[in-house]
């Protein structure tokens, strides 16, 4: 319907003709104004590419009505086409006011650059750029850690300043309500890694050994890595809005003006209680994952709990236990920091506190599996 209506207007405004085998005769009918929705050089490139293909170019403007820039700019379209095919243009038959503006925008050549090109980055340059961005991502957020430590040696010396209560209710945010959760996610965890290993196992007859899978990968990497990513999702991102709606608030501000330093008045609290309580989450999380476990192995492989929880019991050791705490403890840390980084970097409007809670999830869970092979490595360096 919108291309038929485009050239029903066309067709109005504009006919062609031939005056002979090599001048085309271009006429003008109606009243060109913008808002009609004129038609554009392309109709008259298609006449040039007829047989004979004219040489010349001229106009009949005996019917043409009232006009605005729209007849201009479909003017110049077809200068452009003449310069570009070679032809003589006769602009003689045209009201004088167009053909001094005809005239005008021939004299004064468009400017270099004048029109914007879409170009298309390279591989290279687009690895380059997300490299750097990457880069400058790291720099920002070791930066901001640096200053976290530095307002964690002011607060050994005494001179920190932050409510206690507000450490009370994060505490009890990040540590009571979110056991339900992970709970939750555990418990399965521990299914699906006991089922993917009874699978296995029993085709050798070791489905005992089910128990040390889970109890293993439980305590030393999946127990602390799952309640990260969780707590990242959760946690972190709620103290990214938290601080970002207080930027857009210009509560922050405010702090800063009643010499009151935001960095320990909002940031302590959410990284003690962050590292605090995730260690705890952690241990819950290994009892629920092997409990998942044990559940598989009870109902698929007809093994019994106290059968299970005595394998298990020989396969992990405290090492293992306590090596999964450190590194919550250290996850608790990179969320916590991450989500109020996010939080100070807010923009001024309500949708860049979406963002900012967005890119406080993304930045906590990428640099948790990062820390996570860092650990593997070191780990199985030292041996542990």
């Amino acid at each position: 319907m919108q291309a038929q209506k485009q050239s029903e207007q066309s067709g109005e405004l504009l006919s062609f003709a031939r005056a002979d085998n090599s001048t085309l005769v271009i006429k003008l009918s109606g009243d060109w104004h913008m808002r009609r929705g004129l038609p554009n050089a392309s109709v008259v490139e298609k006449q040039l590419d007829t047989t004979p293909k004219p040489t010349k170019i001229t106009f009949d403007a005996s019917e043409l009505g009232e006009w605005d820039s729209g007849l201009l700019t479909f003017l110049i379209g077809v200068s452009e086409l003449c310069h570009k095919r070679k032809l003589e243009a006769d602009w003689s038959p045209l009201p004088e006011g167009v053909r001094k503006l005809i005239a005008l925008a021939e004299a004064v050549p468009e400017k270099t650059g004048a029109r914007a090109e879409v170009t298309h980055a390279s591989f290279l340059q687009e690895l380059g750029e997300a490299t750097l961005s990457y880069t400058q991502g790291l720099n920002e957020f070791l930066r901001f850690l640096g200053e976290v430590t530095m307002a964690y040696m002011k607060l050994a010396t005494g001179k920190a300043r932050f409510r206690k209560v507000d450490l009370m209710v994060v505490i009890q945010d990040c540590g009571a309500s979110a056991f339900g959760i992970v709970a939750l996610v555990t418990f399965l965890v521990g299914n699906i890694l006991a089922f993917m290993g009874a699978v296995q196992l029993q085709q050798f007859g070791a489905t005992i050994y089910v128990a040390d899978l889970v109890g293993i990968a439980m305590t030393r990497d999946m127990g602390a890595m799952m309640t990260a990513i969780i707590m990242a999702g959760r946690t972190g991102a709620a103290f990214a809005a938290q601080l970002g709606s207080m930027k857009v608030t210009q509560e922050i501000d405010a702090l800063t003006t009643m010499g009151i330093s935001p960095l320990e008045f909002l940031v302590l609290p959410r990284v003690t209680a962050l590292f605090l309580m995730i260690p705890l989450l952690c241990v819950f999380a290994d009892c629920l994952g092997i409990l998942g476990g044990a559940f598989v192995a009870w109902s698929m492989l007809n093994i019994s709990l106290p059968t299970y929880l005595r394998e298990t019991k020989n396969a992990i050791t405290l090492t293992m236990i306590f090596g999964g705490i450190f590194k919550a403890a250290v996850y608790g840390v990179i969320i916590a920091v991450a989500g109020c980084l996010r939080g100070f970097q807010c923009g001024n409007s309500s949708s860049a506190v979406g963002e900012a809670a967005t890119e406080a999830v993304v930045t906590g869970i990428v640099y948790v599996i990062v820390a996570c092979g860092i650990f593997a490595f070191v780990f199985n360096v030292l041996g542990i």
